[in-house]
């Protein structure tokens, strides 16, 4: 029975396609919630600004999210870790911006709106970061990582194995 369920999760672990899309959409939620962990603890705990919260639970997120994408997700093993960490900061630099930016704004406005919606300010910065945050990984981070961040090391290898298939074919001869 174990290794029935053991053999089931390692192939649920390899699959593509929607198994991918699951996959990264639970790597996410583990991001998500340590995001959020460590943005509400700096400012409901300790009454940190909620930028700087956002913008620290943001770095904690992204972290454990590149950790998770690189060795379980998209199966990164076989390609530099520095290749495609320096992809996964270009992206999560963009993302930081947006939640930051889409937090601050959409906080702004809905703590203008108080006399309407009758919204205090703490109130309005969780419903932003879920609003922006849901935005953002949605629209931004998946898209990007699976077809910016991830993929060319997938490309790579096809590009590898082709060319290793060229030479085995053609032999190792020089031509002048």
């Amino acid at each position: 029975m174990a290794d029935c369920l053991k053999n089931k999760l390692v192939e649920f672990s390899r699959r593509k396609g929607l198994f991918m899309f699951v996959r990264a959409q639970l790597s996410a939620q583990v991001a998500t919630i340590a995001d959020f962990l460590v943005s509400i603890v700096l400012n409901q705990g300790f009454g940190i600004y909620y930028v700087y919260a956002t913008l620290t639970g943001s770095v904690t997120g992204g972290l454990v999210n590149c950790a998770i994408n690189y060795k379980w997700t998209f199966h990164t093993e076989d390609c530099g870790p520095m290749y495609v960490l320096f992809k996964y900061i270009l992206v999560w630099l963009g993302s930081i911006g947006l939640n930051l930016w889409g937090t601050y704004l959409l906080t702004e406005f809905l703590t203008m709106q108080q006399s309407r919606l009758d919204v205090a300010e703490p109130t309005a910065f969780i419903l932003s970061k879920i609003v922006t945050s849901v935005v953002v990984a949605v629209c931004w981070n998946y898209n990007l990582h699976r077809v910016f961040v991830f993929r060319d090391a997938q490309i790579n290898n096809r590009l590898k194995n082709r060319i290793k298939q060229i030479k085995h074919r053609h032999g190792n001869k020089k031509t002048s």
